[in-house]
């Protein structure tokens, strides 16, 4: 009997110390991960108001509005707003944006401005400037011609993990570059991305985008005045009965004499498919799912300004009315298609079909082809580009030529007899002695800066795309930038091209630059260490079933990768419990970094509870297990009512900090906080790329 103690002890003993050597090696796996975390990953405990904070005073160094040449164009960036000036014919505002490699986003707040004349980028800083974003909207003004509003966007960490929704409003001067937030009276529209702004007379109008909560992406169809001289929003209320535009985003909201014109978008709807197995009555399965619309219907926003005698703070009266489907419109259909503004038509310009969506992603097809919607016809007309006419040549040797040189000279010629007259003048001489006077000539250097470079050009449109930023000015389209999408590589276009919209007789490539900077995911690498831990952990339950183990927690969560289709499965580990903590159970409940779950602002007990519900059910059992009780003991209500009790002593134990996140976040615009690390599969599918802006 001595001898099997003895080999049984040994046995367990070298058991125990396998186990031991185990727990090392997930303990410094978990400190890489964690190692990682803190160099700038999407954990939990990333710090997006530091990072914003940051921002913010790297803002306050700028003392004076101040414009200084830039390098050359900017950064690449999706989602960004382009513009053309309302102050001045001969410059492009570009603002904001975000880009993303494949691993890290990085957004931006830089207020660019293209000098078409000079082909010349010049960047503005501001002490006073919006912070960086993406998915913002903004507009000129209407009956103020000068000023550009600006509503919403977001900001995300650095992998997407966590992101921000603004419900900021500003306004900028061109002329001045000053920008100015704007604190209005009463209700203002709430946080959102993905929306679309124009105007009529002295409002701003607003209407649709998206929202992504911790639940899902949700689509909105709220409409928005703003009005530009008593600075107040109005949320019109509509006869119930009215058709009214659906839920969506990535739209086209064009300004009309008479209001609005609104055509097409994107968004996603709950469907019902087959999951491919059967019921126990037989039947076959079923199971709800989003999935992808692209809206090809069109609205006509009529609107009606008060009376005269009404009293201050009025709003308008509006009316939604349905028109028919464009004739004519673009086949296949497409979300991501652009419009810019032009003589009462919009130019359109790219986008994408979802051909087919799979496990491994969405086989999509892009455009890049070109058509003018004329908004009082409803109807598209398809806009190809053409060479010119060859001109005829004059005959007997070019005399016509001479004839165009002799004018020539004879202006250059009294040219020359001005400035001479102007500098006699200048001199104190009298006009007869001009012929005298000298006139300095221009140097070579100043005319070499007025010459233009020639910029290459083609008969051929931009490279197919999605999401190309437009702008208009004096009758010259100019398409910047857009995404594209190669399996799971998204690339960001930078470059810019124009095109004459009254000619057609070519695109210029005013400059185009290869981004080479896209990282490979490590997706792939990431499942594999996983499922060796999952073996792992059932070796370890295998081997010693008389030994009691607390398994570390884990939730399997989805996340969308960025621009991707496909959820990633990630696994999130909690730190396990010791003997040594047993007595710590309820203290450690109120530390701020216990690894437990924290509310994050502007969220209720119910929402934290609904958002963490599984993970203080998995923290309550545990503690349970430890003190010698069975979960099972418990009815699923009670360790529910359990659960919902330390989630609550989390909550207010939180309380103080969290209300000075909150006030600091609503100072800055900042109208709600989302991890897309809590989303479910649903969700993910909402989140991302196939939001398509």
């Amino acid at each position: 009997m001595g001898k099997k103690e003895k080999g049984k002890s040994e046995t367990k003993k070298a058991k125990l110390a396998e186990k031991k050597q185990k727990q090392e090696k997930k303990a410094e796996k978990k400190a890489k991960v964690k190692a990682k975390a803190t160099d700038g990953s999407d954990a939990e405990d990333v710090d997006l108001d530091a990072v914003l904070e940051e921002y913010r005073r790297q803002q306050e160094q700028f003392l004076k509005i101040t414009e200084t040449a830039a390098d050359g164009p900017p950064r690449a960036r999706a989602a960004a707003c382009f513009l053309a000036s309302p102050s001045n014919s001969n410059q492009l505002l570009l603002f904001g944006g975000e880009y993303f490699n494949g691993a890290l986003a990085t957004f931006f707040n830089d207020l660019m401005i293209y000098y078409i004349d000079r082909d010349e980028w010049r960047c503005v800083t501001s002490p006073n400037a919006p912070l960086p974003r993406s998915g913002h909207a903004w507009t000129r003004a209407g009956n103020q011609a000068g000023s550009v509003y600006l509503f919403g966007g977001e900001f995300s960490s650095p992998k997407q993990g966590t992101f921000y929704h603004y419900n900021d409003f500003w306004r900028l001067e061109p002329a001045t570059r000053e920008w100015t937030r704007i604190e209005a009276k009463g209700k203002t529209p709430p946080a959102r991305s993905g929306h679309r702004m124009t105007y009529y007379k002295n409002y701003i109008i607003l209407f649709g985008g998206f929202q992504d909560t911790a639940n899902q992406t949700k689509y909105l169809s709220d409409l928005w005045l703003y009005d530009t001289q008593n600075f107040v929003w109005h949320s019109p209320t509509l006869p119930p009965a009215q058709l009214k535009p659906d839920a969506r985003s990535s739209f086209t909201l064009l300004p009309h004499d008479q209001g609005a014109a609104l055509y097409g978008g994107y968004s996603r709807v709950k469907a019902t498919v087959a999951s491919g197995g059967k019921t126990k009555s037989g039947g076959q399965g079923s199971r709800n799912v989003l999935k992808p619309m692209i809206h090809q219907d069109c609205f006509f926003l009529r609107i009606t300004q008060p009376p005269a005698d009404a009293p201050p703070n009025t709003p308008p009266t509006v009316r939604w009315e349905k028109r028919k489907k464009p004739a004519n419109s673009p086949n296949p259909t497409r979300a991501g298609a652009t419009m810019a503004y032009h003589k009462g038509r919009g130019i359109m310009f790219g986008g994408v079909h979802d051909v087919e969506e799979s496990e491994e992603g969405i086989d999509s097809e892009f455009f890049n082809e070109l058509f003018a919607w004329n908004v009082e016809r409803n109807r598209f007309f398809p806009l190809a580009l053409r060479k010119p006419r060859a001109q005829k040549k004059a005959g007997g040797g070019g005399g016509e030529g001479r004839s165009v040189g002799g004018r020539r000279g004879r202006a250059q010629a009294n040219e020359e007899e001005l400035l001479r007259q102007l500098a006699a003048l200048r001199a104190g001489a009298s006009i007869e002695d001009a012929d005298e006077m000298e006139v300095d000539p221009k140097t070579e250097e100043e005319e070499e800066k007025k010459v233009v470079r020639e910029m290459p050009f083609s008969m051929e449109l931009p490279h197919v795309r999605f999401n190309a930023q437009l702008a208009v000015q004096d009758d010259v389209l100019y398409i910047y930038g857009g995404t594209f999408e190669k399996g799971d590589r998204e690339f960001t276009f930078d470059d810019l091209y124009a095109v004459d919209l009254g000619k057609l007789d070519g695109c210029k490539e005013i400059f185009s630059r290869p981004v080479e900077d896209w990282i490979a995911s490590e997706d792939e690498d990431e499942d594999e260490d996983e499922d060796e831990d999952d073996e792992d952990e059932e070796d370890e339950e295998d081997e010693d079933g008389d030994v009691e183990m607390v398994d570390e927690a884990k939730e399997k969560k989805f996340t969308p990768s960025k621009r991707g289709k496909k959820p990633v499965e990630e696994t999130s580990e909690a730190p396990s419990s010791t003997a040594d903590e047993e007595e710590e159970t309820e203290t450690v409940a109120t530390s701020v970094d216990d690894g437990l779950p924290h509310p994050r602002p502007f969220e209720s007990r119910r929402d934290f509870f609904q958002r963490t519900s599984a993970e203080w059910q998995d923290v309550l059992m545990t503690s349970l297990r430890w003190k010698n009780i069975q979960p099972e003991s418990l009815t699923v209500k009670e360790i529910k009512a359990r659960a919902f009790e330390m989630s609550e002593e989390k909550w207010w134990d939180c309380r103080e900090e969290i209300t000075a996140l909150e006030d600091e976040q609503e100072a800055a615009g900042i109208g709600e906080v989302v991890s897309l690390a809590d989303r479910g599969e649903s969700g993910a599918a909402g989140g991302g790329g196939p939001r398509r802006r």
